[in-house]
């Protein structure tokens, strides 16, 4: 019988980001700041494993004020009623598929998983890499505010692309 072993996200040498079509011409990129997730693994190249991942909404960076705080009311997020966004899911093969809770919607997703190894640090650490994408449809979340412009241009799009670098520290 193999035994579990268990990994947390290290913040410092992890990236979650989002980016987003913005009057159709151009992207928004934006940051959580605050994450924490964990994976728990019977193997060394993490097939199976169950990975829990949480993100502090009120941590949005998108290096604008006035929008980070229009992301964080309820027009998007609402991060005072909700405040973190979830992912509970399984990886098979290069994908990570499971649920994402962004305000009260539950929805499954799948997302694109390119495993970068597992190596030992200076200190002494096992870490293991990560890059994960994938797109989501923002109204899947309730996430339906909207504008258009005076030519007849959607302000933010609905499809957000998902993009974690994400370092694991066995613990």
């Amino acid at each position: 019988m193999s035994t579990l072993t268990k990994w947390s996200i290290d913040p410092t040498h992890s990236e979650v980001s989002f980016k987003v079509k913005h009057l159709v011409i151009s992207t928004v990129t934006g940051y959580f700041r605050e994450f924490e997730g964990t994976a728990e693994s019977s193997s060394d190249d993490f097939q199976g494993a169950k990975v829990s991942f949480s993100a502090k909404i009120d941590s949005i960076d998108t290096n604008q004020a006035d929008r980070d705080g229009h992301l964080k009311s309820d027009d998007f997020f609402n991060a005072e009623k909700y405040p973190h966004l979830k992912f509970e899911g399984v990886l098979n093969g290069d994908k990570l598929k499971g649920d994402l809770t962004i305000r009260d919607f539950t929805k499954e997703v799948e997302l694109d998983v390119d495993f970068g190894g597992v190596a030992g640090d200076p200190y002494g650490n096992t870490k293991a890499g990560f890059e994960i994408e994938g797109k989501i449809s923002r109204k899947d979340f309730g996430l339906k505010w909207n504008a258009v412009t005076e030519a007849g241009s959607v302000v933010v799009s609905d499809q957000v692309k998902l993009i974690l670098s994400v370092q694991l520290v066995k613990q």
